[in-house]
């Protein structure tokens, strides 16, 4: 059983279960039809995910979950509740109400899936952590993405894409629980510690570590859950046609999935290499400028959109490993689980309001002022690791990088 080996069961259970985060989020078009919703209602499916993942990481965080059980066995079981809640929807649901509700489950779920998967990965790798992670989130961007994939090669109907995401995250369960194992830097399991949490928002590392981690989230899941709605509403202000379903589910999936995987590969060798804070920063910077870029394009040729898009892919998700590296790395080890968890939950709670929030402001003052917005997150988070770079590089031993 090897680091490398374990690298790749580990990321592949993530993309396995995260394709039930935006299973409902793909179809939506459909949705709304069906139901007979509004785009704003609609969005409710993605918030209630978030919501059900802030109450599940902060469940897990208070109670030590992800420090103090095996977590393979953690990953496998929560695996398993996200498909069920996933197929439940595709199986017995007509209307929006119980399909937020199952959503919000499938978000309680998956806070057992990608954090603990985090901390398994920090269990494996000491050096070259910043790209380990970097590889996990990789896979978590092309999980999310996944049912844009299917949606735009598979003529399924909405519950074909559902049903997909549920197999899916089961085979994911399955993995974890045959063949995914701690490595030789797990901890043993400490005494139950709820104060723990108050120290990563009172020490000077942690704190500024979760800063940037918060502004990274302030764009991140808004910019994934609206770039197809975007990307459609810049065509049609050019050409007054709508693109096509394969159009948008490549577009979207290459964005999100390809563009993000190899920024957070690319960000993670760099992490470990210059400094993960440093690298962190820069892509924060990046990504707020791509914010910019994209409400000037908004309605150009997609010759000049899908460029700008592609970056904005590539940089909005680069760093969201080095941020997990940087916690790990500054936090009582004991207790990185619950770290990472505790960081996540914050984080994905921001999230909701700006996903909810986009549609507003589009409908308000339009999406160019709705995607220069996000830029706001990004810039503040940038001079959080800034001031985290300079805290931590005159106490690290010659040569060593965080």
């Amino acid at each position: 059983m090897t680091p490398r080996r374990q690298l790749g069961l580990v990321a592949a259970v993530q993309v396995l279960v995260l394709a039930c985060w935006f299973a409902a989020s793909a179809v939506a078009p459909a949705l709304r039809e069906e139901w007979s919703v509004s785009t704003l209602a609609s969005a409710l499916l993605t918030v209630a995910v978030q919501l059900g993942f802030v109450t599940g990481a902060v469940s897990s965080a208070a109670l030590n979950l992800a420090d103090r059980f095996p977590a393979h066995r953690v990953v496998g079981v929560s695996a398993l509740l996200a498909a069920a809640s996933t197929g439940a929807i595709a199986a017995f649901v007509d209307g929006l109400g119980p399909a937020v509700a199952l959503r919000f489950l499938t978000g309680v779920a998956l806070a057992g899936v990608y954090p603990v998967g985090m901390k398994l990965m920090t269990s494996w790798f000491d050096r070259g952590r910043g790209f380990a992670l970097g590889v996990l989130v990789g896979a978590l961007t092309l999980g999310s993405a996944l049912p844009q994939l299917v949606t735009s090669v598979a003529s399924l109907p909405w519950r074909g894409v559902l049903t997909v995401s549920a197999v899916s995250a089961t085979a994911g369960a399955v993995v974890a629980f045959t063949l995914v194992r701690a490595g030789p830097h797990a901890r043993p399991a400490p005494p139950l510690a709820p104060g723990f949490v108050l120290t990563l928002f009172r020490d000077r590392g942690p704190l500024l570590a979760n800063l940037g981690y918060f502004g990274h989230m302030w764009e991140l899941y808004a910019m994934w859950t609206w770039v197809p709605a975007f990307l459609t509403a810049s065509v049609a202000a050019r050409s007054g046609v709508e693109p096509g379903r394969t159009t948008v589910g490549l577009t979207a999936f290459t964005v999100i999935g390809v563009a993000g995987a190899a920024g957070c590969l690319v960000a993670g060798r760099l992490g470990d290499r210059l400094g993960r804070a440093r690298v962190a920063g820069w892509a924060m910077r990046g990504s707020a400028t791509c914010c910019v870029l994209a409400a000037l394009v908004f309605g150009a040729p997609l010759w000049l959109v899908v460029p700008v898009l592609l970056a904005w892919g590539v940089t909005v998700i680069a760093d969201s490993g080095l941020f997990s590296s940087c916690v790990a790395d500054v936090v009582d080890p004991r207790y990185v689980g619950t770290a990472l968890t505790t960081q996540t939950a914050v984080g994905f709670l921001l999230s909701a309001l700006t996903i909810n929030a986009v549609p507003v402001v589009v409908d308000l003052v339009g999406w160019r002022a709705a995607v220069a917005a996000l830029a706001v997150g990004p810039l503040a988070g940038a001079v959080a690791m800034a001031r985290l770079d300079a805290f931590l590089r005159p106490s690290l031993p010659s040569g060593e990088r965080v």
